[in-house]
């Protein structure tokens, strides 16, 4: 089997969205497109004003945003009528398809907001379709725990830990792992996939070739093949998100991500005249 490797180090960069919301980007930056994933924010912080402003309405079309909250509270609203509150440990997955206009506000005034936003590619013919989201409660996550280490598994399955986006076109898989110092996370990938590593917290180290250091809040993109071994340096926590590649075209512009520069023309007409959402 052949063992997976770093393919490359980055850090992510200061940006900020919505009103003004502090986050740290990395995948939409460099590398811009790791199909199928767009985008991975991170967003955190002790002071409010860097979330308080949140993100209100906007559209989006032709992708799917995975909303992974660690800490803090967010209220959600829709155009299909969809709404409700975000809690420390819910994921939101939403497949906006046709056309969505959401909301996501703090509803908290003070304390720590923490979490991720990940924006994963619809293929040309789903990318008009219905929208639809799956919630997964902090409660009703499926988590694999034993002495060396916890696995939360938001999709794909890990051990008899398996996550609720089942029959999905990029077949992702999607952990969050915490580990203890000096223990391994060993895992087989599928080596078609894409696959990268997020480190949240500590110091990790990943494959058998040397690599520079990797220690809190850094994207690590890994090579394709099928045996992950991740090996704690420090108690560390990270996310493991692996997709298999859509390998189309694509046109970006701002929330739309469609396969043409006509097609977000459309989206773009669509807003404006009042026939975005169908």
């Amino acid at each position: 089997m052949k063992s997976i490797e770093v393919s490359k180090i980055i850090d992510p960069i200061p940006a900020s969205d919505g009103d003004g919301v502090k986050l740290k980007r990395s995948i939409g930056v460099e590398p811009n497109y790791f199909d199928p994933f767009l985008m991975l924010d991170e967003f955190g912080s002790d002071n409010k004003d860097d979330y308080i402003g949140g993100f209100p309405p906007h559209p989006h079309r032709g992708i799917e945003t995975v909303t992974y909250m660690l800490q803090g509270e967010f209220e959600h609203e829709d155009s299909t009528g969809a709404k409700g509150k975000m809690s420390s440990g819910d994921v939101q997955w939403m497949k906006t398809g046709s056309g969505i206009i959401h909301s996501e506000m703090p509803a908290m005034s003070e304390g720590r907001l923490h979490g991720f936003q990940l924006w994963v590619n619809m293929p040309s013919k789903l990318k008009m379709s219905k929208p639809d989201y799956i919630y997964i409660d902090a409660d009703k996550m499926s988590v694999h725990k034993d002495d060396n280490k916890q696995v939360k598994v938001i999709a794909g399955k890990f051990e008899n830990a398996e996550g609720p986006v089942k029959g999905h076109n990029v077949e992702p898989v999607y952990f969050d792992v915490e580990i203890n110092k000096d223990k391994e996370f060993n895992y087989k990938l599928p080596s078609t996939h894409n696959s990268f590593i997020y480190l949240i917290n500590g110091e990790i180290e990943i494959g058998k070739e040397k690599h520079d250091q990797v220690i809190n809040s850094t994207l690590i993109l890994l090579s394709k093949g099928e045996d992950l071994n991740v090996r704690a340096k420090t108690n560390a926590k990270f996310l493991v998100i692996s997709g298999k590649p859509i390998n189309e075209e694509i046109a970006r512009g701002g929330p739309f991500v469609m396969n043409t520069k006509a097609e977000i023309l459309q989206a773009v007409q669509d807003y404006h005249n009042g026939t975005f959402v169908k």
